[in-house]
């Protein structure tokens, strides 16, 4: 099939699912012509069901519950129950299980398309998988604070980040929530929590569509924000079969500091969103100067994910080692050149 079959076969599934945001739609759509990273971010769902003719080799790895939809914009930095500051994977919407080295390649297959990177996609890929090596060795969470203190100044961000951040907040466009969502927003506030505000988001790639409210309350002379957005399976499913969702089980995986706002109810994610819970975005400084480091920490991140899997990181790592040298440059190499001729075909047609 087309990616144009695919496309409109997968947004008629979604509405099976949810109740679809016909202008989140229209405007997915329109990112999807901005540029192939974007183009790769909304479009998981052609990542899933094409993987497996792409990149052959790598269909017979282990099997463990994965991310999914990792990419280079998949990382940002959470408070855990003890107030830590906390970097790393912060999106499981698409989170299945799945042959663990597709985790790897999409995060380089992401590399390749993203636009100014500073490091060269060889170099890149040598750097992911001596990443996700270290990790294996010893699984564990990237705590600003202490370990990865280095990261902190990029995570922190800058008064001027966090304007622009209530500035958003200000243009949320008034909404009217379901009374479940409204009653799932008003228990996930704390007590005390005033004049509570009802508005709606648009944000995401993959996701943009699903149904995202938003409730703004004062408590203790500031504001506070809490998310409801809709529960969709992932989009791996739609490709190969029903499985259970694996959100919350890899967002509170054993090697995690989890984000205690996070949690399922129904058919809704609810998170906190705050300034100190962000994506990181490499600068031009940054990207000049650490990005190397920044690829590495994101696929030790990734390798604490997938250990505290059923199979055990000596499967894992076996596995890894056996594989040919540049596997990784080549698988994303193969899969970056098909995501890049789709995206090709959409912004012409």
């Amino acid at each position: 099939m087309s990616f144009r079959d695919d496309n409109d076969a997968y947004e008629a599934w979604l509405a099976t699912q949810c109740d679809v945001v016909a202008d989140d739609i229209k405007a997915k759509h329109k990112l999807m012509k901005t540029s192939a990273f974007m183009f790769l971010r909304a479009t998981y769902f052609r990542w899933a069901k094409k993987i497996g003719d792409w990149c052959p080799e790598l269909m017979d790895a282990p099997r463990v519950l994965c991310v999914g939809d990792l990419h280079l914009e998949n990382f940002g930095t959470w408070r855990d129950a003890d107030g830590r500051f906390v970097w790393g994977v912060n999106d499981f919407d698409e989170a299945a299980v799945m042959p663990y080295p597709l985790d790897l390649v999409r995060l380089a297959a992401s590399i390749r398309i993203a636009p100014d990177r500073a490091v060269d996609n060889r170099k890149a890929a040598a750097v992911l998988v001596e990443g996700y090596l270290e990790g294996l060795k010893l699984p564990q969470p990237a705590l600003l604070d202490e370990g990865e203190t280095w990261l902190r100044p990029y995570a922190i961000g800058t008064d001027l980040e966090a304007g622009k951040f209530w500035k958003k907040v200000d243009k949320y466009k008034k909404a009217s929530p379901p009374p479940g969502v409204i009653s799932l927003l008003k228990d996930s506030l704390p007590k005390g929590s005033a004049n509570i505000l009802y508005r709606s988001r648009v944000a995401g790639g993959g996701s943009l569509g699903r149904p995202r409210y938003v409730a703004i309350a004062d408590w203790h002379g500031g504001r506070i924000l809490r998310e409801a957005k809709a529960l969709v399976p992932s989009a791996w499913t739609w490709a190969h079969g029903k499985q259970p969702s694996g959100l919350l089980k890899l967002a509170r995986g054993e090697y995690r500091a989890p984000d205690p706002f996070l949690d399922i109810h129904g058919k809704f994610v609810v998170r906190r969103l705050a300034p100190d819970s962000r994506k990181i975005e490499l600068n031009e400084q940054a990207a000049t100067h650490v990005e190397g480091q920044f690829l590495q920490a994101m696929t030790f991140d990734l390798a604490s994910v997938h250990a505290a899997g059923s199979v055990g990181v000596d499967v894992l790592r076996h596995d890894l080692k056996k594989r040919p040298r540049n596997w990784l440059y080549d698988a994303a190499k193969t899969a970056a050149a098909a995501v890049e001729k789709d995206f090709e075909d959409w912004r012409r047609k």
